[in-house]
């Protein structure tokens, strides 16, 4: 739970609004903690995010913690401990999360805590099972491909009947079809 002050200072008010704005134009959290990453790496890595029309936001727990609530999201407050950064996206957590956990091989100091995907709560070990997942576009590639093959197998297989009837001297097999349909007709 958010600790809130008796007294609002428009300073805070105004940062948790900002904070607030931020995360409703999101769909997926993954929470970091950045201790020990120097500006560059941060720099890259926010880079890297932008790839996947991700952000990685640096705010203060206690305006996360009163945003993620008022946006009735009350189950992330175990992440927002320490130095946490929050990385935002609206599609493909999974990539997301793949290229955080890659980032973290290369910089041991970048921590993931957890994350909340399609307002699910992910620990840190199922959030590393989810990156590993292919996304969303390497899906629908793989099952327009597997629908595809037969297909073009059959198609083929068709022209290749069809060069070889005419390589042999013959008509195509459509081009006898009438013929003999003709044929039949006049006895």
């Amino acid at each position: 739970m958010a600790i809130k002050a008796k007294k609002l200072q428009p300073a805070k008010v105004e940062a948790i609004a900002s904070a607030k704005t931020v995360f409703e134009g999101y769909n997926d959290f993954i929470f970091t903690d950045y201790r020990g990453l120097t500006v560059e790496q941060i720099t890259t890595l926010r880079d890297q995010l932008r790839t996947k029309n991700a952000e990685l936001k640096v705010v203060k727990n206690n305006f996360a913690r009163v945003a993620f609530e008022e946006l009735n999201v009350t189950n992330v407050a175990d992440y927002l401990k320490g130095p946490t950064a929050v990385a935002l996206g609206n599609e493909d957590a999974n990539e997301v999360a793949k290229i955080l956990f890659d980032f973290a091989k290369e910089t041991p100091a970048l921590q993931i805590k957890g994350a909340l995907v399609d307002k699910e709560i992910y620990d840190a070990a199922k959030i590393e099972a989810f990156a590993k997942l292919p996304g969303k576009k390497q899906l629908i590639a793989m099952i327009a491909s597997t629908i595809n093959a037969p297909v073009q197998k059959l198609a083929a297989t068709l022209l290749a009947y069809v060069e070889k009837k005419q390589s042999e001297g013959g008509s195509a097999p459509a081009a006898e079809a009438p013929a003999t349909a003709e044929a039949s007709v006049a006895e």
